[in-house]
């Protein structure tokens, strides 16, 4: 056993030595360095950075790249992981399950409340990501702002939770694949898929940004499409060979009824809205391999409010006005696994008489769901290799290959896609539950984490006498919309619990419901002993934060001048700004 390190070594070895310095001497360094990394990769053939040839398994040597992760990521990329990078099963599929539980109030409330939970979070994350880039993500913030246990705990928790999101994605794929062909096995589908996103990787983190450009796109166009003829239906102009053919209004709001299972219900929409809003940290995690961070993380950020609104909450409104929550069809509302017809989106296009379009729906889930799969390939791999090089995993996880992939920990990752076979048996549903559970509770605790690391940051920023204004990027509300959200997150955590208690159905809930609906909170009970065992250290005071190691290389005479030309624009120009 590796012996244990202190926190500050821990510190020292995620943030490396350095500070914000506008010399001359470090912008000259900065630049270099910038030059040396060009230089380097560049007498790499293409093939090999792509990932293609024999020679770019090899591992990375410090001449191929200063940092060993490329930085490689466009500003578009990160707006569109922003934007709808985490689209997937947990809106197209899950919500429905929310929809029979809770009814359509409770799940538009759901999203709403947890959608304005991680619109802070991100606000947080962006502020420490942009003033101190670091390629593991955000357990590492964990370590340094509130603790090194704390930090192993959530880096396993996040790892966990990615590792759980690939089967479950393959898992969703495979069966919409049904609606057009039920005969074929769901194996074979789930090899496809698997051996689709293993194609992916091996074109490293340029693969993952391009696939989610392309895929995202796609999801915003469907997405738009569903809102107009959402519209269209709720206003009675749909076929005439439909259900739409006459006003609809808000009848279902009526009869079944805004609320189902009453408060209960409502409690129960959180997991899968969480499960839901799962990744859209992911614009922090991908900041590590941006080319321009600071110019693109803050704008990316910006666009999660937007994607909130538009892009989750306006097509579940249109969901709640167009499915009763009594449809047998709905996910999680019957006796076996979801049938073709189980997303609510579906549902919408069988119902409404729409020729192709209900074909064109399950594309459109086939695709998301594949996306968020190679996300969490992505982004799990990211960190394990960052648990790895604190010691915090085995040593050869590591291993970082001349295109820049983390190699053996995208090996493991893609391997836990094979827990999706199970599947092909008999408890295909109740995998589902268990699996979408614990990835929206770790996601709880994630974003927490997030909250807290914040939170203290700024504690201990003002405890040292530093100004606001040497913070580049500084979250909309503050530490007041971090404590906001760590306090929905509780809120939440305490709502799943209530549930596991007391089923939305009635009566008392057993071991298995209970577990099933709580699971994460012993696993992550467990990780964080495992890491307080680990270290043997204190809890960390803000006094000993520190707060100067391995800060952004900052231009601060031309991030002012970027200021000053904004501030001096029109008053149009400036709302723009603020608002994207």
């Amino acid at each position: 056993m590796a012996p244990r390190k202190s926190p500050t070594s821990d510190i020292e070895a995620i943030f490396p030595s350095s500070s914000i310095s506008t010399t001359a001497e470090s912008l000259v360094a900065e630049a270099n360095e910038k030059q040396a990394f060009a230089g380097a990769t560049s007498q790499l053939s293409r093939w090999t950075r792509w990932g293609t040839t024999f020679d770019s398994f090899r591992r990375r040597q410090p001449q191929d790249a200063p940092d060993q992760l490329n930085h490689t990521l466009r500003t578009r990329h990160l707006y569109m992981i922003a934007l709808g990078g985490c689209i997937g099963a947990g809106l197209f599929v899950g919500s429905g399950g929310a929809l029979a539980s809770g009814g359509p109030a409770s799940l538009l409330l759901g999203f709403l409340t947890v959608g304005l939970l991680v619109f802070n979070v991100v606000q947080a994350l962006g502020e420490l990501a942009v003033l101190y880039p670091v390629s593991g993500g955000f357990y590492t913030y964990a370590t340094r702002f509130i603790d090194p246990s704390v930090g192993f705990a959530l880096g396993w928790n996040y790892c966990l939770q990615w590792a759980i999101v690939l089967p479950l994605e393959l898992t969703v794929a495979s069966e919409v694949i049904k609606f057009w062909n039920n005969d074929i096995s769901v194996s074979v589908w789930i090899t496809a898929f698997l051996a689709g996103i293993v194609v992916l990787n091996v074109f490293g983190v340029m693969g993952y940004g391009e696939f989610e450009f392309g895929s995202v796109t796609f999801k915003l166009i469907a997405i738009i499409i569903f809102l107009v003829t959402g519209l269209v239906n709720v206003l009675g102009a749909g076929p005439l060979d439909g259900v739409y053919h006459e006003y609809w209004g808000a009848r279902l709001w009526n009869y079944p009824g805004a609320f189902h299972n009453g408060f209960k219900g409502f409690c129960s929409t959180f997991v899968t809205a969480s499960f839901a809003y799962a990744g859209t940290e992911l614009v922090g995690l991908a900041a590590a391999e941006s080319r321009t961070p600071l110019k693109s993380l803050p704008r990316a950020v910006k666009q999660v409010t937007w994607r909130v609104v538009a892009f989750m909450v306006l097509p579940l409104i249109f969901v709640g006005l167009l499915v009763p929550y009594d449809d047998k069809r709905l996910f999680g509302s019957g006796e076996g696994f979801a049938d073709t017809t189980a997303s609510p989106f579906v549902i919408v296009a069988v119902n409404a008489g729409l020729k192709g379009f209900d074909s064109f729906i399950c594309t459109v889930i086939v695709v998301s769901v594949i996306s968020i799969g190679n996300s969490g390939v992505y982004a799990g791999s990211r960190t394990l290799t960052a648990l790895a090089e604190q010691g915090y995993a085995p040593r050869f996880l590591t291993y970082i290959d001349r295109a820049g992939r983390p190699l053996a920990s995208t090996v493991i990752l893609i391997c836990f896609g094979g827990v999706a076979y199970i599947n092909t048996g008999e408890a295909g549903q109740t995998i589902f539950q268990w699996l979408m559970s614990l990835a929206g509770l770790a996601a709880l605790f994630t974003w927490g984490s997030i909250c807290v690391s914040h939170i203290r940051f700024r504690a201990a920023w003002r405890l040292q006498g530093r100004s606001m204004n040497e913070i580049p990027f500084q979250a909309l509300f503050g530490t007041a919309g971090s404590w906001f959200s760590l306090i929905l997150v509780v809120l939440a955590l305490a709502a799943q619990l209530f549930v596991a208690i007391k089923p939305p159905g009635g009566g008392t809930a057993n071991a298995e419901h209970f577990f099933k609906q709580s699971l994460t909170w012993p696993v992550v009970l467990l990780l964080w002993a495992c890491g307080h065992f680990w270290n043997r250290k204190p809890w960390l005071k803000v006094a000993r934060i520190d707060i100067n190691s391995g800060q952004r290389q900052i231009d601060w005479v031309a991030h002012r001048v970027e200021n000053q030309r904004q501030a001096e624009g029109s008053f149009v120009r400036r709302v723009v700004r603020f608002l994207f």
